[in-house]
């Protein structure tokens, strides 16, 4: 695997302009405006080999559960709306979200994590195994008696969310549940292209897993993504990537500048900290910002059109990173088919996935 840009890759600023730090120094400027280039033909082939990579998952698994309806009265018992419920759906959500946008856009992957002993237990591995298309996808997956299996119920009315109803347990999960997902993610990297932690801090992921399991990922050589959260922050090492949203990037910091300047520094600080190859900061609309090596920052600006849902956004965003850079992609390369692939499923309602077609004909609008 290359983490280099290519030197073939063809000029473009079309769809995606470096906001290049005035304090920059002017021997990275012609590097960064090289790095923030992608040709369609080299975007094609990168989504197109993604076939042929297999990613493991380590993370939060759950059951996202919506039921949508219409609102055309308020309750007389409280000043809330009474929903008319019309139909309900349940998708893969946290880091089982993450294994369906891999296997959307045409990867494969496993994912461990924990369920209970319960019937949303049983639905999550039924729905792991429709979703890729196999019946080991969900041979990772460790079931705990003593835990219930996460849910989150979303009440939607008119493509609003009206209120959100969660089961779950945070604590972390005891030392023989971790002695369990260490020896089934010990077989699995041995044979992966790529390694994702996605922590929702629901307890799957704990300090004695990722000591245990990221140094063994990342001796192999294949790149190491982390969707990280507070309380497991400083066990993220070694890792290739990680990809904290700008509210965590300020708040692991203790910084409260929400300005390119103020995250340029935060993403410093999270690199020296945990002394990883690269930090991508997502912003939400403003794009993302990604922190690679001793080169300045690069920023990529957002590819959404329309935003209507932004639930699942961060899987999306971390699958394609996985599956981009295991396809060879450099490190901008695979930020910017993150970013298109976030802008389309920022654009549907709900728990969604951006396709490898979809993927494609976005690069080809871009052009």
């Amino acid at each position: 695997m290359s983490r280099e840009p290519w030197a073939h890759s063809r000029l473009n600023v079309r769809a995606f302009e470096p906001l290049l730090l005035e304090t920059a120094r002017p021997s990275f400027v012609a590097e960064s405006l090289f790095m923030n280039q992608l040709s369609e033909d080299r975007a094609l082939e990168t989504v197109r080999r993604m076939k042929d990579v297999s990613v493991v998952v380590l993370g939060d698994v759950m059951l996202d559960e919506f039921v949508w309806g219409d609102v055309t009265r308020i309750s007389p018992e409280a000043p809330v709306p009474v929903v008319d419920i019309r139909r309900e759906s349940a998708h893969l959500g946290g880091a089982a979200n993450v294994l369906a946008n891999l296997v959307a856009l045409g990867a494969r992957g496993m994912v461990a994590g924990v369920v209970g002993d319960d019937s949303a237990g049983k639905r999550l591995r039924a729905e792991l195994r429709e979703a890729s298309a196999t019946q080991e996808a969900d041979e990772l997956i460790v079931t705990d008696e003593k835990r219930p299996s996460t849910v989150k119920t979303r009440i939607i009315a008119h493509n609003q969310l009206v209120v959100r109803a969660d089961r779950e347990r945070r604590t972390p999960v005891d030392a023989q549940t971790e002695d369990r997902i260490i020896k089934v993610l010990r077989r699995a990297i041995m044979e992966a292209s790529a390694f994702v932690v996605s922590d929702y801090e629901k307890g799957a992921v704990t300090p004695r897993i990722l000591n245990e399991i990221l140094p063994l990922a990342y001796g192999r050589g294949i790149p190491v993504l982390v969707d990280p959260k507070i309380r497991n922050f400083d066990a993220y090492r070694p890792a290739t990537l990680v990809t904290p949203n700008h509210h965590e990037a300020l708040r692991l910091t203790g910084t409260d500048e929400d300005t390119d300047e103020g995250l340029r520094r935060a993403a410093e600080l999270i690199r020296a900290r945990l002394n990883c190859d690269a930090v991508l900061i997502t912003r939400g609309e403003r794009g993302m910002m990604l922190l690679e090596g001793a080169r300045p920052p690069v920023y990529v600006e957002t590819a959404a059109r329309e935003v209507y849902d932004v639930t699942g956004a961060g899987d999306t965003v971390i699958a394609t990173l996985a599956a981009s850079l295991a396809a060879g992609a450099s490190m901008i390369e695979a930020a910017m088919l993150a970013n298109m692939a976030a802008g389309i499923v920022v654009g549907k309602v709900g728990t969604a996935t951006a396709s490898s077609d979809e993927l494609m004909s976005s690069i080809r609008r871009s052009q």
